[in-house]
This record gives structure tokens, C-alpha cells and sequence, in this order.
């Protein structure tokens, strides 16, 4: 249902997010909220055209007096983050999301909200609904898979294209015009381990670790932010005698780990000062922890420990998880500090009767700068025995300061709202890279309205910084 203090203006804009945030699109699945669009383009009369892997563009008639201005497109991308936290009933390939209007920002009810990229594609609808908009032709392009490695840009159909000026409209600043973003890649690691039935003697344990943030593993990875998988190896790394039964934490390899589960046994005899360390060590993290994570909450429960690792094999586990790299590993020198030039996000960890997959991924504006680290990661995955299987990577979007969109943007931007907008580049993989890799000549600027918390449930949108990221975006158009 929506909220009765549901934001009302831009009208159009407001009513297609809604209806979006009542559709389930996780990635791979955005069949539904596909057809939404499609709906709405055969209802204006308008003619779309889909790829083999879903993409779809919508090809917007110009505004009367506008037929001979050139092509636009406008893009965005369907599919949203999916992340609850545990105390949250809610299946993401069923259920509406439950939204909430608190102190100016709009918020889902424990879940992520999808205004990345929702909003944006509700703005792009938008502006083909709302008669009161100028325009020249529109080539409106919404794809799928963004989120698990930007699958659908990587297999885009280009020929559906013909504009040569792009907006995407999935940056999460307001009052900032982006010009550039980074490239990424990643891999999935996997060993297998011999298990044992537990030995007399040993008491088996639940530790579980919850209330971090989580987050954006590139916009917010300067942050510092909490990692869950190595605050539950802090916990256990030298605890003698431990030995493994499972590992369950983190949820995609663009999310910073919130929260986890560890399942082992250890002698009887070390539970005491294994409860006072975790005492010790909860209080240690919020010292050094961000505000946003000082929530987080740890506890040790009795498990009935059956199959498990050797005592060697789990300390090897647990040894590869301390030293695996995770955060920001270098700054950009030329631009504000936090400019990120190169990351890396220790994603997800599995192990479940004695299988352990590993999954991570990192981001670069230099792909030579990012051979060292890629180098370094697969030496210390072979020197674990783990098995590595690299992921698809996809190029960065270089930023052009002689743009002449950027500069169209930001004449406009200081017109209309009388302040110099940033002009900056993102540590994210939005898709203008591989855009750009496929129609080299289109000119690309990205700007959006503030969002903060993507990829966690905490995302929420700033209410009124929607209305001006309208205004510019439909001035913009009137002008092209």
C-alpha cells in the first residue's frame, strides 16, 4: 500500500516508482517489471524493440518543433539489490516492497528500496508519459543484470541504438554530474576439504554476527565499513583445537558482508574464554567501527556438531580468511580523498559439508594498476590449493572533461539552481563503460538524486532532492 505521505510531485515520476517498487525484479528476473515498461510504451503509442537477453529500448517520437534535434538516449537498468535483514519475512521474487516516508527520506521497510536504479527508470518513463515535456527523439534504454556483473550491457545489441548523447541516470549524488566510472572484475574460488565425524570432547557452537551496515562495495568501500566475514574470523582465528562444520555470510559480490553465520567445535574447555573474547572483541569493534555499524550484534549459541574439518584444515580456513585483501587498496591523488582508484570486496564465504566457495570482486579506473592486485589474489588462492574461476570483467568509463554534454549540463545546472555542480568520476560499475566500448562516439553524462545505503537495507532516497533532478533533466531535454 502506498504511504499517505507518499511524495506527490513530479507526479509522473513519483506513480512509476511506485508501481516499480511493486513489481520483484531481482536480477535475472525482471521479466515482470520488463513487461511494465512495455505496457506503458504500447499504451503512448510508442514502439519498442528487445535483444535476446532482455534489454529493451523504447523509441520516443520527439516533442512538436523538436523532430530535427538528434537523438537521445536515456538509460537505465531494471533489475534492483536484494538484501533484508533477518528479522524481515519478505520473498523478493513475490513480494511488493513495503515503503515509508521518514524525516525527508523515503525508505523500504527493512529491505533495500531499489531506488538504484529505480528512480532512474521511473524518470525515464516519466518524461515519456508527461505531455508538459520537451524532447527530441528518445531512445529510452532500460537493461537487465546490472547488479550481478552488468550482464545485460555486457550483451547489449547496439544495432538498437542510433543516438549519439547518452544520460544514465544512476549515480547517487545530487548536485554532482559524473563524467567517468570504474571497471571491475572478480572471481569465485572453490576446495574441497575431507570432514570427520566430531570427537568426544568437543562442544559445538553457533556464532552469529548481525546489525553491521553493509553497503555498496564501491561507492561506500572508503567508508571502512564493517566486514562480517573478518570480524567472524577475528573471533576465531587461534582458538585452539577449533575445527569447522560451516560458514554462511554475505550475499552478492557488489555488497559489503553485513552480517554471518559460523558452525564449528572446539574442546569443551575453551568455551569460557572464548565467550570473554567475544565480550572483548564486540567492544574493540566499536572503537575503530563507523557509527552505522555500532548496531552489530554477536552471539554464541550451542550447535550439535556432526561433519567437520580437520583441526589443520580449519585453521588454514581461517588463516586464508585474515590475510585475503578487502577495502580500499589506493586512493586517487588528482581528486578529493575519496576517490577511490582500486578495491577489492571479500564478498561471500560458503562452507557446507566440506565444500568452501569464496567470492570477490574488485574495481579499478586503471586496469594496469589493478594487474598487481589481480595477480596477488590468484598467487595466495593457489597457494591455499583453492581452485579459481575468474569472472567476466568490464571495462571503466574514462572521463572526457572537454564533453560537450558536460558542459551543456553544467552551464545548466548553475542556470537553473544558481550553484557549480561537482564534476566527478565514481568508484562504481555503472554501465556506461561497456556502453561506451560498444558506440565509442556517443557523448554520456550521469546524474541522479541522492541516495544513500544502496545495496543495504538501510537505501533510502532524498525526497527533495527528486523534484531539481527532474527540473534538470527535463530542461536538458528541452534544450538538446
Amino acid at each position: 500500500m502506498k504511504p499517505e505521505n507518499y511524495p506527490q510531485t513530479p507526479s509522473h515520476l513519483w506513480e512509476h516508482f511506485y508501481q516499480i517498487t511493486q513489481i520483484p525484479r531481482p536480477s535475472k528476473a525482471e521479466a515482470a517489471v520488463r513487461q511494465y515498461v512495455i505496457d506503458r510504451a504500447e499504451a503512448r503509442g510508442c514502439r519498442w524493440q528487445a535483444d535476446a537477453v532482455g534489454n529493451v529500448v523504447v523509441y520516443v517520437p520527439a516533442s512538436p518543433g523538436m523532430e530535427a534535434s538528434g537523438t537521445v538516449i536515456i538509460q537505465n537498468h531494471l533489475d534492483m539489490v536484494t538484501v533484508k535483514t533477518e528479522d524481515k519475512a519478505h520473498d523478493f521474487d513475490r513480494d511488493p516492497l513495503q515503503l515509508r516516508v521518514e524525516d525527508g527520506w523515503l525508505k523500504a521497510d527493512r529491505t533495500t528500496l531499489g531506488a538504484d536504479n529505480g528512480i532512474g527508470c521511473a524518470a525515464a518513463l516519466a518524461v515519456m508519459t508527461d505531455d508538459s515535456v520537451q524532447h527530441p527523439p528518445l531512445e529510452l534504454l532500460f537493461t537487465v543484470d546490472e547488479e550481478t556483473g552488468l550482464g545485460g550491457a555486457r550483451e547489449l545489441d547496439a544495432g538498437m541504438l542510433s543516438g549519439d548523447r547518452m544520460l544514465n541516470l544512476d549515480t547517487e549524488d545530487w548536485n554532482e554530474l559524473y563524467i567517468g566510472c570504474a571497471g571491475g572484475g572478480g572471481w569465485t574460488f572453490t576446495r574441497g576439504f575431507a570432514t570427520e565425524a566430531a570427537a568426544d570432547g568437543l562442544a559445538g557452537f553457533h556464532l552469529n554476527l548481525k546489525g553491521l551496515a553493509g553497503g555498496h562495495s564501491g561507492i561506500q568501500i572508503h567508508e571502512q565499513l564493517g566486514n562480517a566475514i573478518k570480524l567472524l574470523v577475528d573471533v576465531l582465528q587461534g582458538v585452539e583445537g577449533l575445527r569447522l562444520g560451516g560458514i554462511a555470510a554475505g550475499v552478492a559480490h557488489n555488497v559489503i558482508p553485513r552480517e554471518g553465520d559460523v558452525y564449528f567445535a572446539c574442546p569443551a574447555e575453551a568455551a569460557p574464554a572464548l565467550e570473554a573474547r567475544l565480550d572483548t572483541l564486540s567492544g574493540h569493534w566499536r572503537g575503530y567501527l563507523p557509527a552505522a555499524d555500532h548496531g552489530l550484534e554477536a552471539a554464541l549459541a550451542p550447535w550439535r556438531a556432526e561433519s567437520l574439518l580437520s583441526a589443520a584444515d580449519s585453521a588454514a580456513v581461517l588463516d586464508l580468511l585474515a590475510v585475503f585483501p578487502h577495502g580500499a587498496q589506493s586512493y586517487n591523488l588528482a581528486q578529493p580523498a575519496d576517490l577511490v582508484d582500486l578495491s577489492i570486496n571479500l564478498a561471500r564465504v560458503e562452507l557446507a559439508a566440506g565444500e568452501l566457495f569464496i567470492e570477490s570482486s574488485f574495481r579499478f579506473f586503471n586496469a594496469d594498476q589493478a594487474q598487481p592486485l589481480r595477480r596477488a589474489v590468484e598467487s595466495l588462492a593457489r597457494l591455499a590449493g583453492l581452485e579459481v574461476h575468474p569472472m567476466a570483467g568490464y571495462p571503466g568509463w574514462q572521463p572526457d572533461f572537454t564533453s560537450a554534454l558536460l558542459a551543456q549540463g553544467k552551464a545548466l545546472h548553475r542556470r537553473l539552481f544558481d550553484v557549480e555542480p561537482a564534476v566527478k568520476a565514481i568508484h562504481a560499475g555503472l554501465e556506461c563503460g561497456l556502453l561506451k566500448s560498444k558506440k565509442p562516439d556517443v557523448d554520456i553524462l550521469s546524474f541522479g538524486p541522492t541516495i544513500r545505503g544502496a545495496h543495504s537495507p538501510s537505501e533510502r532516497l532524498q525526497i527533495d532532492t527528486v523534484p531539481p533532478f527532474w527540473q534538470l533533466l527535463t530542461a536538458l531535454l528541452a534544450e538538446m
